[in-house]
């Protein structure tokens, strides 16, 4: 019988999983799984045990929870000598990378996807040290993300972003960086950045023409804006997607690797999948090509590069 890591976080989203435990784990079991289960019990202990479960003969590890939870999964594989397939039951406030892969919405749906699916390669993003799944950034409402309550996020959902930041429009700094990529340096104020790979950021931000394994990142980058009137302009373009992109403040391009250098004594904050990325000074962003393997059912085919 093959062996199955479940680990569960059952404070993300609503915490609705919990009260689907054994349903889920019966699914698994009749798909020919012997599973192990471990509730998380602290910030860094999804990726512990992932580690533990790739170096201890497992042959698939699962996680229930958001994004922040698949991230420190991730985590753990690439940490590990020996790899092994993640399969995902999204139960967080957004969940952007299991919208990018057209995972379920229903939980059972979910866990079926997983047991009928098979094993797919997608890209990981490398950020100093330290990974992500999809998403790297900087600036304007990154914050929000890891700064807004569990509690808020529960009962507002998407909207909880919004809100947080609508609340900074009116106090926004830039930030005077050295960017560079593909034998190109840019040297700005910018109030925004992220390096992505996903269809959606934060559930709001629609993201086009992307592949989920081709070796390169979306980069969007937003300078400082004129007034609040521009900025505004700005906001709108980007929560649009029939609107043009106003390209005099939006710079839009694809990399495999870049880095981000602040340009005075100011710290720059960063956001990781959702989590505090740190602070540091210079920060370089790499695309690990094909890195983890991710269960994955019906796929549109969309989001994955052609065979060569």
């Amino acid at each position: 019988m093959k062996k199955l890591f479940f680990i569960v976080n059952l404070i993300a989203g609503r915490a609705t999983i919990g009260s689907m435990l054994g349903e889920i784990i019966d699914e698994f079991n009749k798909s020919g799984y012997e599973v192990t289960v471990h509730i998380t019990q602290s910030s860094d202990d999804a990726r512990e045990k992932s580690v533990y479960a790739c170096e201890n003969g497992f042959d698939l590890l699962v996680c229930a929870g958001g994004d922040g939870t698949l991230s420190q999964c991730l985590h753990g594989v690439m940490d590990s000598e020996r790899k092994i397939p993640i399969g995902y039951l999204p139960s967080g406030s957004t969940n952007d990378f299991a919208r990018t892969l057209g995972i379920p919405k229903s939980t059972m749906e979910a866990v079926k996807w997983i047991t009928n699916g098979s094993p797919m390669s997608v890209d990981i993003g490398s950020f100093n040290d330290r990974y992500f799944t999809y998403i790297a950034a900087f600036g304007a409402f990154t914050n929000v993300t890891y700064e807004t309550s569990q509690q808020v996020k529960n009962v507002l959902g998407h909207a909880s972003y919004i809100l947080g930041g609508l609340t900074q429009l009116t106090s926004l700094r830039s930030k005077k960086m050295r960017i560079e990529y593909n034998n190109t340096v840019l040297e700005d104020d910018f109030i925004f950045g992220m390096v992505t790979n996903s269809g959606s950021v934060a559930g709001l931000l629609s993201m086009n023409d992307f592949l989920l394994d081709d070796g390169v990142f979306e980069v969007t980058l937003i300078k400082k804006p004129a007034n609040i009137v521009q900025l505004q302009k700005i906001v709108h373009s980007l929560l649009n997607i029939s609107e043009e992109i106003d390209r005099e403040y939006i710079k839009f391009f694809r990399t495999n690797k870049i880095t981000f250098t602040a340009l005075n004594d100011e710290q720059i904050s960063w956001t990781l999948d959702g989590e505090f990325g740190g602070d540091l000074p210079v920060n370089t962003v790499v695309n690990c090509n094909k890195a983890i393997e991710i269960m994955t059912g019906d796929r549109d085919q969309s989001i994955f590069a052609d065979p060569e």
